[in-house]
């Protein structure tokens, strides 16, 4: 940071401690909390005793500056002695084992993280144990000195200013770039999107000028409304075409994705959606202005123009206006329940029944505009053989949900009976309804299982609005104890395939590889396993194995008594049988990634889910490659490029809020590391990066011995505390610059970046990519 933004620093403390100060201008350790917002007791208490420097158990502003000035315009030393300081919490001169405790306790609690105590033993004696170089059962100044020296990241952050020790929040404010509309990069990547807004935009010129001067006799405000309405015709028509799944998704396959943007057709859906809106206004503006006209000679009233059929107005039974009210109603309301607050709000029925009326504008067109059937008829015959290839679709044969999960951060993981002739490619999605959730509600979701899986259908669906807290609650209520002698049946003979499946694996294990072949696959095989079971994760079975395979402990031959697996079944997860309607599968643009050479996949929260299925399906491929020596442990793999797939990296990039979120997804990446190559020729093909953002980053001084812990430890047990993967989570968000720059120097050919996640996020890291050059897609629907 720069001196002017150290002095504006200095100046908001001084304002802050002026504000609270009273009339002693002193200021007391719970006035000190609220001036510098300081959470966390413990280091709000270090703080104001090593300010405090006269005992007096207040701070004055004179002593407060001084310290501050220390931590701003002092050596590296002295800004060490001062972390040093706050570590020595009974002053000693030395730290030891139950003071970096506290210290690590205190940094857990900040960065939101929970870890068990005994885990809490573990980062303590790992950092403990590298920064006590004599063993002497303390750490002193110079010991901890040499220690953070073997972090350079640490020591850089500890250089830059004094505005990152004690940071106040309103301060950490994000420089935001808006994309620059007019420089090449921009024009270069969205060129297939500005070409073909250009064009719509001088389509609806020429037909509102063309229709303007076809109806030149009746007058300015005629004219006007007759411009608009011709414009009207054709965006009204426009805005379904835009919304043919079906036929989208086969162009997609095409070399028309080469020409026009049909990755983007939801924003020109919504686009087109706010032109319909505006035309429909200053149409209906226009006409009411003729009516005003009109009415000042002849024998009708405005009122009576607008809102009865007796001027004779239109080609059905002078309707015209009539519906033209009603019309102008239903498209402000349909536009008003389409805005983001809506849909993102936890109301998508809102949306989702309001969007409805479309059927209602349809008709009323025809009705009110004698010229509207001639724009409507064929993608009109289109939309409505595509409804009926989707109705015949989702009743054919029976598809049932049989298998139910309740996953950390209220997941819920259903799992379909997979129709015969259902194909899908990865990161495509779904239509479906649960009558016995909601009789007629569609909602769409990514498929989350690869296709390679033969038998099942994955989704993961997080409950954030009515219809999913509904499903969440419905599969979270007990099994009622009542059951049919069918259901009865049904259950017993799942128990009884359940545990032969277990004793055929648990008596094959060494024949199928289960049993690790030596010390360290062995801890990590049994700590995988672990985590898939302790953790209450349903884990997630590898692209084209049997579901048997991919269960964690309870399920795979070292399973617990069967009363043990009946409470869990009834707890988080369950067997059932119920009727489901799916219409698709739909593509994405996710479907390009396999003709990308260098592949980035970024996913924040839920939007993780599309990537569940590229991923194994990726994974999938990339076993067909790898080869294992017969001999020894050594495996490698084959940079082959093939038909099939021509990537040579990828990069998995995950951003979460807190801990608990990524729990759900952590058994599939465990098989993905454990999948990975021993040696490749050209590096490790799936790299994963975990941000979590909760988290302090290592410019916190609040966070710097919890990071060094956590590295030190990660490093010992080649595993990370927090997820249990071999990745190490990283705190704070991505420095995106950073990591794109990363990117563009591994030279593994051009880079597509494809993001599922929040809008405001899309915007940074679409910016990002203009300025190097990377695709961008993002995941619609």
């Amino acid at each position: 940071m720069s001196v002017d933004e150290d002095s504006r620093w200095l100046e908001w403390v001084t304002k802050q401690f002026e504000s609270i100060a009273g009339d002693d201008k002193e200021i007391n350790l719970e006035e000190f909390k609220t001036a510098l917002k300081v959470k966390e007791s413990f280091f709000a208490e270090r703080f104001f005793a090593l300010f405090d420097s006269d005992g007096s158990s207040s701070i004055s502003l004179d002593e407060l500056l001084k310290a501050l000035d220390l931590l701003i315009h002092g050596s590296e030393t002295d800004k060490l002695k001062f972390l040093f300081q706050v570590y020595d919490v009974d002053g000693s001169g030395s730290i030891d084992p139950d003071e970096l405790k506290t210290v690590l306790k205190s940094c857990l609690r900040e960065s939101a993280i929970s870890l068990p105590e005994e885990k809490l033993d573990d980062l303590t004696l790992a950092l403990f144990e590298s920064a006590d170089k004599d063993n002497s059962g303390s750490i002193t100044f110079e010991e901890l000195k040499a220690e953070l020296e073997a972090f350079p990241e640490v020591m850089e952050n500890l250089t830059i200013s004094a505005a990152n020790w004690l940071k106040p929040p309103d301060l950490d404010q994000k420089k935001r770039q808006t994309p620059r509309y007019l420089t090449r990069s921009y024009w270069h990547k969205n060129s297939r999107k500005l070409l073909f807004l250009c064009m719509y935009t001088c389509l609806n010129v020429l037909l509102f000028v063309g229709a303007m001067l076809y109806h030149r006799p009746g007058g300015g405000w005629y004219m006007v409304a007759k411009g608009c309405g011709q414009c009207l015709n054709f965006n009204c028509t426009f805005v379904m075409v835009l919304m043919l799944r079906r036929c989208l998704t086969w162009l997609r396959a095409t070399w028309v994705v080469r020409v026009l943007p049909l990755d983007q057709n939801i924003l020109l859906h919504q686009i087109v959606g706010c032109a319909i809106l505006g035309f429909s206004v200053v149409h209906t503006a226009a006409h009411v202005f003729n009516f005003v006209r009109l009415s000042e000679s002849g024998d009708y009233s405005v009122w009576e123009y607008l809102l009865t059929t007796s001027p004779g107005i239109g080609w059905v039974k002078g309707s015209a206006s009539v519906t033209g009210v009603v019309l102008q109603f239903l498209i402000c309301l349909m536009v008003l329940c389409s805005s983001t607050f809506v849909r993102r709000s936890g109301h998508f029925e809102v949306f989702y029944w309001s969007h409805l009326s479309y059927i209602w504008v349809w008709a009323l067109l025809v009705v009110h505009c004698a010229n509207f059937w001639k724009w409507f008829v064929v993608p009109g015959l289109v939309f409505l053989l595509e409804k009926i290839v989707g109705i015949a679709i989702s009743r054919m044969g029976g598809l049932y949900i049989v298998e139910v999960s309740l996953l950390p951060s209220k997941v819920t993981h259903l799992v379909l009976r997979r129709p015969q002739f259902f194909h899908f490619k990865p990161g495509d999605y779904v239509y479906i309804n649960i009558p016995v959730i909601a009789k007629y509600e569609w909602h769409p979701f990514t498929i989350s299982s690869a296709p390679e899986q033969p038998d099942t259908l994955w989704l993961h669906i997080r409950s954030m609005g009515q219809w999913t807290n509904r499903l969440y609650e419905y599969f979270r209520q007990p099994v009622s104890e009542t059951v049919s002698p069918r259901q009865l049946a049904t259950s017993l003979r799942k128990r009884r395939q359940l545990m032969q499946t277990q004793e055929e694996l648990f008596n094959s294990a060494d024949d199928n590889g289960a049993v690790a072949s030596n010390e360290d696959d062995a801890v990590e095989l049994t700590m995988y396993r672990q985590n898939g079971c302790h953790s209450g994760v349903a884990p997630i079975q590898g692209p084209g194995e049997p579901l048997s395979d991919a269960l964690g402990p309870a399920e795979r031959g070292e399973a617990p008594p069967l009363r043990d697996i009946s409470a869990k079944l009834g707890e988080t997860h369950r067997f059932c049988n119920i009727k489901c309607y799916i219409d698709g599968p739909y593509g994405t643009p996710t479907r390009q990634i396999f003709a990308s050479e260098h592949a980035v996949l970024i996913g924040a929260g839920i939007g993780i889910t599309p990537f569940a299925s590229i991923l194994q399906s990726i994974m999938y491929r990339y076993r067909r490659r790898k080869q294992n020596c017969p001999n020894c442990n050594y495996s490698w793999c084959e940079n082959i490029k093939d038909s099939e797939m021509k990537l040579r990296k990828v990069d998995f990039i995950w951003i979460n809020r807190d801990q608990k979120s990524f729990e759900w997804f952590v058994s599939l990446l465990t098989k993905l590391e454990m999948d990975q190559a021993d040696e490749e020729p050209e590096g490790r093909f799936l790299e994963m990066h975990m941000y979590m953002t909760s988290a302090l980053s290592k410019n916190d001084m609040k966070a710097i011995g919890l990071q060094m812990a956590l590295d030190l430890l990660a490093k010992k047990e080649k595993r990370d505390s927090i997820t249990g993967l071999r990745t190490r989570t990283q705190p704070g968000r991505p420095e995106w610059g950073k990591v794109f720059q990363k990117l563009s120097e591994e030279n593994k050919g051009k880079v597509h970046v494809f993001y599922c996640g929040a809008p405001a996020l899309a915007k940074v890291i679409k910016a990002q990519c203009e300025h190097f050059g990377f695709n961008f897609y993002k995941e619609n629907f």
